[in-house]
């Protein structure tokens, strides 16, 4: 059994979610419910499949876990671009908010690959 806790890109989506969720403070109160709770959702998802699947007994069960942390991450690139485009995020915010899920989906599609070697 891993420690999720050892691995960078945990580090790094843990750190990401709790910036998402201080940027969504300031989304208008009607999405709380809608893109709010969804971005959310999707930004948590990242470093939950990957803590879950540390807790898995194989590399193949692992590696599906990583799968679905990567389709998270792009949800939430695809969230903030929404986010983006109703004027939500500000473009610098938006930027950066894009470059750093784009880095955490490479770095997870890395491990992923180095297990299937």
């Amino acid at each position: 059994m891993r420690d999720f806790r050892k691995y960078n890109v945990w580090q790094e989506s843990h750190l990401f979610t709790l910036e998402v969720y201080q940027v969504t403070k300031e989304f208008p109160k009607e999405e709380l419910f809608g893109l709010t709770s969804q971005l959310r959702r999707a930004v948590s998802s990242i470093p939950t499949n990957f803590a879950e699947g540390c807790g898995s007994n194989s590399e193949k069960e692992f590696a599906r876990y990583l799968n679905i942390a990567i389709a998270s991450c792009s949800e939430v690139e695809y969230l903030l671009l929404l986010s983006s485009d109703l004027k939500y995020l500000k473009p610098e915010i938006h930027q950066t908010l894009e470059s750093k899920v784009i880095q955490i989906r490479k770095q997870i599609y890395q491990l992923r690959l180095k297990l299937n070697q």
